[in-house]
């Protein structure tokens, strides 16, 4: 297969899983069938199983897509020559801007249990600890360097994973304030958290 027809057939695949989250989202998982689903986007349902088994590996397929951005985000925050309290800052406003313009991607991962196979269920966990992971290390480097204070690393991660994620809960894109002053924001009070 050409490299264009694979970016082309995973570019159409994004497309169906953003569309099929909303969905999803809407309905909630147990109402929505695959035949709607294929419906809404205009498709058959014979070009949906092209490229899903069944509505649970599109579910985690949604998984999948969304922890891949997430970690391509952080690993280049990671990997920049940034300060600590920077990278930290880089982290916590990416994380936000991408939850609030995949609202939908966001909340169909919210209850990952229900749905997955063992296999796919240690995937999912596994990419989502990998995720955690990034962010106890940017807080090590940052008490490692002395730019904040001695902290509970795992706690502190708790708080600002569990800050960053209630954002879906309340989050509405016509309210007073964009999703960057919400992001700008965040990080100004999760960083007091931290820094000396």
């Amino acid at each position: 297969m050409s490299s264009f027809r694979a970016q082309k057939m995973a570019k159409k695949k994004q497309e169906i899983l953003r569309s099929a989250a909303a969905i999803l989202v809407e309905k909630g998982y147990q109402g929505t069938t695959m035949e709607e689903i294929a419906a809404k986007l205009l498709m058959t349902k014979g070009s949906m199983y092209y490229y899903f088994k069944n509505k649970d590996d599109l579910l985690f397929q949604c998984h999948l897509m969304i922890m891949e951005i997430c970690l391509d985000g952080i690993e280049k925050v990671i990997e920049s020559d940034r300060n600590p309290i920077e990278k930290l800052r880089c982290a916590i406003k990416e994380h936000i801007l991408l939850a609030t313009s995949e609202k939908s991607m966001f909340m169909a991962l919210s209850k990952p249990h229900h749905n997955f196979s063992d296999e796919q269920l240690q995937e999912v966990l596994g990419l989502r600890k990998s995720y955690s992971h990034y962010f106890d290390r940017i807080i090590h480097e940052g008490i490692d360097k002395q730019a904040f204070g001695s902290v509970d690393v795992k706690m502190v991660r708790l708080i600002i994973l569990g800050a960053l994620n209630w954002i879906q809960e309340w989050y509405d894109q016509n309210g007073p304030q964009s999703a960057d002053e919400i992001s700008e924001a965040y990080a100004d009070y999760l960083l007091k958290m931290l820094v000396k």
